[in-house]
């Protein structure tokens, strides 16, 4: 029965549309984060994003217009930052955390009254999906689907190993910056359904859970997907049942599955 009330709220099936969308492109990107060792700059542009969002509530901006800006803005720093040599990925990285995190408490203590919103952005509110979010995440969704595959070879090459891809004259540093770049939209797109401070969760447990498998790279980015795409399903249900926060429920059923599949996989080692 609350199943099919779930379907009777216009919300929660833009919600689950919108979601599904996230499912899907957040371990696409993620498994190449997480093999390179570089999964921290979902967090670090989730914090600059969350900088931009008290920014435009602030000044009366599109909170989407202005997370997508700050973190692209941000992640194209980041990486020529790494790429000259001028810090080393963890330390740039650690810079723009701590000065996203330091500048976003700063805005939010300026706009006390926005504090409703904040709360929706930091982990996630179904609520706030309207049509247009969902169309534009649609959209998005699918260019970020479709560069992927197009760079499926080139970003796996590189992400195993950098050198020998620059030997092979591979264009790794556009592959880098496009790879960043990736990663600042989905994190901007998932924060009226995850929330800024839980979307690298979601990148990183699903790409982790299918890891256990111990299969190819192609089977692991096909199992994050699936685990992603199941943790964002049940974790919305879970949301619209209990009344929950969405991100919250949609990661904490991501690390179940992680658990599930750890077991399992000891259990076959044993």
């Amino acid at each position: 029965m609350v199943m099919l009330d779930f379907f009777h709220y216009g919300f929660m099936v833009r919600a689950l549309l919108a979601g599904m969308c996230i499912g899907i492109i957040a371990p696409m990107v993620g498994i190449f984060l997480v093999t390179r060792r570089y999964s921290f700059m979902a967090d670090t542009l989730a914090h600059v994003s969350l900088a931009g969002v008290a920014g435009a509530l602030l000044i009366g901006m599109n909170p989407l217009l202005a997370a997508l800006g700050c973190s692209t803005i941000t992640a194209i720093v980041v990486e020529h930052m790494r790429s000259r040599g001028t810090a080393k990925g963890e330390v740039g990285l650690s810079l723009f955390l701590s000065g996203g995190l330091a500048l976003a408490s700063v805005l939010m203590s300026l706009g006390r009254s926005q504090g409703g919103a904040i709360s929706g952005v930091l982990f996630g509110s179904i609520t706030t999906v309207t049509h247009t979010d969902t169309l534009v995440i649609g959209i998005l969704s699918c260019l970020i689907v479709a560069a992927v595959v197009v760079h499926y070879r080139q970003l796996f090459c590189t992400s195993l190993d950098e050198e020998l891809a620059i030997v092979s004259g591979l264009p790794v540093r556009r592959l880098n910056m496009t790879l960043v770049i990736l990663t600042a939209i989905i994190v901007s797109l998932a924060m009226n359904i995850v929330g800024v401070l839980l979307i690298g969760a979601l990148m990183v447990i699903p790409v982790l859970a299918a890891m256990q498998r111990r299969r190819s790279f192609l089977s692991t980015l096909l199992h994050s997907i699936v685990f992603s795409l199941s943790s964002v399903i049940v974790g919305l249900f879970i949301s619209f049942s209990f009344g929950s926060a969405s991100g919250g429920s949609i990661v904490l059923v991501a690390i179940v599955i992680f658990v599930a599949c750890a077991l399992s996989s000891r259990g076959r080692r044993h």
